[in-house]
């Protein structure tokens, strides 16, 4: 009586029902337990949150691409974190809303997985690439000198590919070790979305190899990343203290902010998850799947605003297009009249 999409057991999740076998072919994903009969006022500002991500990751990226005064590395990096966090949001807000929107909760197991591999890729993708900003945030503040010649166009692209090749090499192994496992105890996921350790809980199988390269793939891509970056910090605040003036320490810091505040964004929901999990009180389900939101929808909504609101260079460029999108309306309009 089990589940299973390997050659080992016969497909369906089947467990006793009222002395018969009940066989499903899908995953039944969860939306926010105990407030299920407001699912669809809740969907109002996810759909909101949805927007502005797209809108906003997809403004920068043509910013950049367009603006060959942006080909510098903190806005390639820019870019490549633009580019993660709309991944991750194309993956994780559409089943969100089919579930506030229509109650379709069923997934199959390869659309489950799919969506599973690609979650997860991205968070490693924008856990890789906070990291390289933060190198760059040190290069820029260490080495101002010599910036563009350490950090030239080659290089990036290299540490680019660099980032892809780690990813999927870490990622590639899981969607296939689940093939191997049979599912018995149920078919009802913790969250909204496909997660690794959420399918794992559901397995009567072994999953001894699954678990050791889950834990292995996040401590060796996002923990070995959290530290490296707070390294690079240390080395900062090390380089900051060295200046003499004290408006210099300030402009260097001011550098920063925009990379420390999506650090922040994006490591510390997962922090403090993993804290209240294993040490904190019991605590209802909906305030555990709340936390899982905010560290795979938050980051991608607010790491746009952020850079726009604390960089120039972004905000001006914005401004400018908005103007002269303006302007030629206005001459369109002139024409036509």
């Amino acid at each position: 009586m089990h589940f299973t999409v390997g050659k080992a057991c016969s497909p369906g999740i089947m467990f006793p029902t009222n002395s018969t076998n009940s066989i499903f072919s899908t995953f039944l994903l969860t939306g926010i337990p105990g407030l299920e009969a407001v699912h669809v006022w809740i969907s109002i500002p996810f759909c909101a949150m949805f927007l502005m991500t797209v809108v906003g990751n997809v403004t920068i990226m043509t910013l950049i691409w367009k603006e060959h005064a942006l080909h510098v590395p903190m806005y390639l990096f820019l870019a490549m974190l633009a580019v993660s966090d709309l991944g991750l949001s194309l993956f994780t807000f559409p089943t969100m809303l089919r579930i506030f929107w229509l109650d379709a909760r069923e997934l199959t197991f390869p659309v489950c997985s799919t969506q599973m591999f690609f979650i997860h890729t991205f968070q490693d993708l924008e856990s890789a690439i906070l990291l390289a900003m933060a190198f760059d945030r040190y290069v820029a503040i260490s080495r101002p000198l010599h910036y563009s010649s350490i950090l030239t166009n080659s290089v990036i692209a290299r540490i680019g590919l660099a980032i892809f090749v780690r990813t999927l090499t870490v990622q590639v192994p899981l969607p296939i070790l689940l093939r191997r496992l049979c599912f018995c105890h149920s078919n009802v996921l913790s969250h909204s979305y496909c997660l690794h350790p959420d399918i794992l809980k559901l397995s009567c199988s072994s999953t001894k190899i699954n678990s050791t390269v889950g834990l292995f793939v996040v401590l060796s891509t996002m923990g070995l990343d959290f530290l490296l970056i707070l390294f690079s910090y240390v080395l900062i605040l090390k380089t900051v203290l060295s200046i003499a003036s004290h408006g210099g320490r300030l402009k260097a810091l001011n550098t920063c902010i925009s990379h420390l505040s999506a650090v922040i964004l994006f490591f510390t929901p997962m922090i403090c998850l993993s804290i209240l999990h294993r040490f904190g009180p019991k605590l209802p389900a909906h305030v555990y799947v709340t936390m899982a939101n905010m560290h795979f929808l938050i980051p991608p909504v607010m790491n746009p605003i952020v850079y726009v609101v604390k960089t120039k260079q972004i905000r001006d460029k914005i401004l400018k297009l908005v103007i002269k999108k303006d302007q030629e309306n206005l001459k369109s309009h002139l024409l036509h009249e």
